[in-house]
């Protein structure tokens, strides 16, 4: 599949020299797609289409661009399974995890076609003799977005719908690892009624992202990585004067009580910390168990063992490869290092094969114990399957290990104890709090964003804050001095 750009409506090639190559990280070997990068050129296209599209697009009444939204989502919908399908291969997902990444994004798009009662303003009458007040909201321009690769159909829809349906122009750059199922995205708007030039692609890598970031016509950029690009995204927008939206990483802690309900308890772990590989940033990678909650440990390891690796493809695969070869080495190197700092390596991922599959970027579900606060496995996000297990006596003490992480993205605790779900809920400081829930992400009317070094900035994505984000105010003062010949019924 040849992989191209879509700017004002049309697909074109890029300009670039530099190819990239998407394989199907399960074999390791069949290209799936493949594109040029974009070049500055590319990039000047692709603004200058979003920049003229923005004068009518932005002038359409809000009802009209939710009526195009409504519509795209039937086509997302209808289209479900293939997009899912292309997705497995250039992601390594289950079916099942593609199919339920791309829903999650649908529940944006369904957000975002509520815009008419989301942009409202404010009005009060009266404030001073005959005058009126009124705040009001008016949309940015033309925005961009950069989506990483563990959530390449759903982060993408978290971004331009809400966008859009404020009355901005949206230039995409996917990620350029897996990029074909925001691409077929994309495409699916288009045949939905987008008019030219309101929603454009480039493809690339890094290089075409700081071009967008730092265009002159360009209001507003929102990313969502890795902390440290995450941060100099943050800072090279802001330096250039434009909105910027920055979700970073995360290590996120899942405590354990010892009243915790055995069953639930396992199941949810295993699926917050090895669902789509722990490639997420929601993933539990820290799992602190108090007291006598160390009873659990034999289960999770069983549960961790009996996961079946395979192609995402096959309905009895519970969790897929890693997204790349490179990306494999890097969660390889992590357990190792682990171990050299002192862990215990509990269940070991490392040098797994799969019949069918040897090339593939495999890496097993890994449990590391006796995990201090100091060791890099503790601190650092591997984003890979590796649960790093640690132990204390009480809920505060677990609640301080938590704490002292660099990020604050989200915390899970399990327990029967109302008075212990309190203390962790108003103790913890991190954005998303799950109580007896492994993954804690919101749904699409709330927002989803951390704090300290998982969140840049004040706004959060989707939800109201994305509303905030993709609309400036405007405040109104009038008064209408009343005039007998036009009828008012103030005099002069």
């Amino acid at each position: 599949m040849d992989i191209k750009n879509l700017i004002n409506g049309e697909w074109c090639v890029q300009s670039g020299k530099e190819t990239f190559d998407i394989i199907n990280p399960c074999d390791g070997q069949t290209v799936e797609g493949s594109f040029k990068n974009s070049t500055n050129d590319d990039v000047d296209a692709a603004v200058a289409a979003a920049k003229k599209a923005f004068k009518t697009w932005s002038q359409l009444p809000v009802a009209k661009r939710c009526r195009i939204l409504f519509h795209c989502k039937e086509l997302l919908e209808n289209n479900l399974e293939r997009i899912a399908e292309y997705l497995v291969k250039e992601n390594g997902k289950t079916m099942a995890e593609a199919e339920g990444e791309l829903r999650r994004g649908i529940e944006v798009v369904e957000f975002a076609a509520g815009m008419p009662s989301l942009m409202k303003g404010d009005i009060v009458e009266g404030i001073a003799a005959n005058v009126d007040g009124l705040i009001i909201r008016e949309p940015l321009g033309v925005v961009t977005g950069a989506c990483p690769f563990n959530f390449p159909a759903m982060i993408p829809l978290w971004m331009f719908p809400v966008a859009i349906a404020c009355g901005n122009t949206f230039v995409l750059k996917p990620s350029e690892k897996c990029p074909i199922s925001a691409t077929m995205i994309a495409e699916i708007f288009r045949q939905g009624g987008l008019p030219e030039g309101v929603l454009n692609v480039v493809q690339g890598g890094g290089e075409t992202f700081k071009a967008l970031v730092s265009h002159e016509d360009v209001q507003a950029v929102s990313f969502v990585g890795s902390t440290p690009v995450a941060k100099s995204v943050w800072h090279s927008g802001t330096t250039l004067n434009k909105r910027v939206q920055s979700l970073g990483g995360a290590k996120n802690h899942i405590i354990i009580m010892p009243d915790a309900d055995s069953e639930q308890t396992v199941k949810a772990i295993i699926g917050s910390s090895f669902g789509c590989a722990g490639a997420r940033c929601m993933a539990s990678s820290v799992l602190v168990l108090v007291g006598d909650a160390d009873k659990l440990l034999d289960d999770i390891i069983q549960a961790a063992k009996n996961i079946k690796l395979g192609n995402g493809l096959d309905v009895n695969t519970q969790m897929g490869p890693v997204i790349s070869a490179a990306h494999k080495k890097r969660v390889e190197d992590y357990i190792q290092i682990g171990f050299n700092e002192g862990a215990e390596v509990l269940l070991d991922g490392r040098g797994v094969t799969v019949k069918g599959y040897e090339k593939g970027s495999f890496v097993g579900p890994t449990l590391l114990g006796k995990v201090t606060s100091e060791m890099r496995v503790a601190k650092e996000e591997i984003f890979g399957p590796v649960l790093s297990v640690m132990r204390c006596d009480t809920l505060q003490q677990a609640i301080d290990i938590a704490n002292t992480s660099e990020f604050g993205n989200g915390a899970s605790i399990f327990t029967d104890s109302g008075s212990s779900a309190r203390q962790f809920r108003v103790g913890i400081q991190v954005g998303m709090v799950g109580i007896n829930v492994g993954v804690p992400a919101p749904m699409a009317f709330f927002s989803f964003g951390g704090r300290k070094n998982s969140l840049f900035g004040d706004l959060r994505a989707f939800g109201p804050d994305a509303v905030e984000f993709y609309t400036m105010k405007k405040t109104v003062v009038e008064r209408w001095f009343g005039n007998v010949k036009t009828g008012s019924i103030w005099s002069k």
